[in-house]
């Protein structure tokens, strides 16, 4: 390739950025597609509502909802933290970290709401329970809409990871 603007080197070779750039966004089709399902479970009474046939299917993941909570609540805490750390993509590329951010908080705050039963049964201090219960009664309201969202940043995480890689 003689276009010295072009990603890759006259070898074939990715530039370091580039290589980086393919790396995040390829990774995110698999959190797009997670952040989906927990946004469905985020959102069933809403969308059993509008959609009565999709109680069947929510209800085969609805066993699974405190487990997915947890992991989901972890790997939103460290997507906040990559996101924090990450800071230097802003500039080069500001919708992949806003995305990643968003991805983050999501999968926090939804992880929170359903995975708080499972989380119980391991945290043993009062004060951390009582404070769970404390963010859990803040976010309980907003629920159905964060599931809503998450299925949307969800689907524009898939439809970004073809469309960038």
């Amino acid at each position: 390739r003689k276009d010295p603007s072009h990603p890759r080197n006259s070898r074939g070779i990715l530039a370091a950025g580039e290589k980086t750039h393919t790396r995040l966004w390829g990774s995110r089709m698999v959190n797009g597609i997670w952040l989906i399902v927990l946004g469905v479970l985020g959102a069933a009474s809403l969308i059993i509502a509008k959609k009565p046939d999709a109680k069947e299917l929510i209800d085969k993941l609805a066993p699974y909802q405190g487990w997915i909570g947890v992991v989901s609540a972890f790997w939103g805490a460290w997507g906040i933290v990559g996101s924090i750390l990450g800071l230097g993509i802003l500039g080069t590329w500001p919708i992949l970290w806003v995305t990643m951010l968003a991805n983050a908080v999501l999968l926090l705050a939804l992880g929170l709401l359903l995975g708080v039963g499972v989380m119980k049964t391991f945290i043993k201090d009062e004060t951390a329970v009582a404070k769970l219960d404390q963010t859990i009664a803040k976010l309980a309201p907003k629920q159905g809409m964060l599931g809503l969202v998450a299925i949307g940043v969800g689907l524009w995480m898939v439809v970004a990871s073809i469309i960038f890689v």
